[in-house]
């Protein structure tokens, strides 16, 4: 089996959690994910099967997740599976107010990862060092944020704002809803979060675990084409006998000089692998056929 899996990650489950249960579920030993999810978080994970695991490296890296951010509330994760570490009501926090403090984190922001997080600090990972006891604060990092807009806001002591959040890879949304707390001086956490598009994948094409099985038992399920989410990579078409010979790790001569990854196909549009040109020639990065 060769592809990708577009899946909708259950509340509860880590993403380690998503690929033992697609393993099993296919019988299939080599199984990846792009992009790890929190396990309160839901949506979009994609998961590669076969072979599409060595693509996952050429993914892109945009991000989108719609989000509820509350405020009058701080945790130990930064979101609401965490313990309350302070807690007030919030009387004097507008929609204006939160629109304009939102303004803040677009753009190329820098941010702290939460303190439980995969981030690694001298080899170890933040969450065993907090669940250990051991303070430890990550080093801060350039993330892009792209956009943020608001869907809804929902006043009273905790007031809630959900938001639709476009980013680069690594952006905690928990970390946003942190900092924005702090920004309005009410304290913030995540109280939800959805992934609804990750490396060129969407929610609304995904597949829950319940619709994978039920695909499998009517023998209908096929793997997205491995190459579905490259499309923001140029291509090029090999006719023979230079297809073969890239195919057998060989450098071929090519007509622009400009250095670049691309998508590498065969004449009858069968995808090849991936390829990088430099100096007027096609190397050969990661062969599939």
């Amino acid at each position: 089996m060769f592809g990708f899996l577009n899946l909708n990650k259950p509340f509860g489950w880590t993403s380690h959690d998503c690929v033992a249960k697609t393993r099993k579920l296919l019988r299939l030993k080599r199984v990846g994910h792009a992009g790890t999810l929190d396990p309160a978080a839901t949506g979009v994970l994609p998961i590669a099967l076969g072979k599409a695991t060595r693509l996952l490296q050429y993914l892109p890296g945009e991000k989108a997740y719609q989000a509820t951010i509350r405020l009058g509330v701080r945790t130990t994760t930064d979101d609401l599976q965490g313990e309350i570490i302070a807690e007030k009501s919030v009387t004097n926090v507008t929609l204006e107010t939160v629109k304009t403090a939102l303004q803040k984190f677009q753009g190329k922001i820098e941010q702290i990862p939460p303190s439980y997080s995969a981030i690694q600090v001298d080899g170890k990972r933040l969450y065993d060092l907090a669940r250990k006891g051991e303070t430890v604060e990550a080093p801060v990092r350039i993330v892009e944020v792209f956009k943020i807009k608001i869907l809804d806001w929902r006043e009273g002591e905790f007031p809630e704002v959900d938001v639709a959040i476009a980013c680069g890879t690594g952006t905690y949304i928990r970390a946003i809803a942190r900092d924005l707390g702090t920004v309005l001086g009410t304290g913030g956490t995540l109280a939800a979060l959805q992934r609804t598009a990750s490396s060129g994948f969407q929610l609304a094409d995904s597949l829950t675990f319940t619709d994978l099985e039920a695909q499998l038992q009517a023998r209908t399920f096929q793997p997205l084409p491995p190459d579905v989410a490259l499309q923001h990579l140029p291509c090029v078409s090999l006719s023979a006998p230079a297809d073969q010979k890239w195919c057998q790790g060989q450098k071929i001569t090519f007509e622009n000089n400009s250095s670049q990854i691309l998508r590498v196909y065969a004449e009858d549009e069968r995808f090849l692998g991936i390829g990088q040109t430099k100096d007027g020639v096609l190397t050969p990065l990661l062969v599939l056929v």
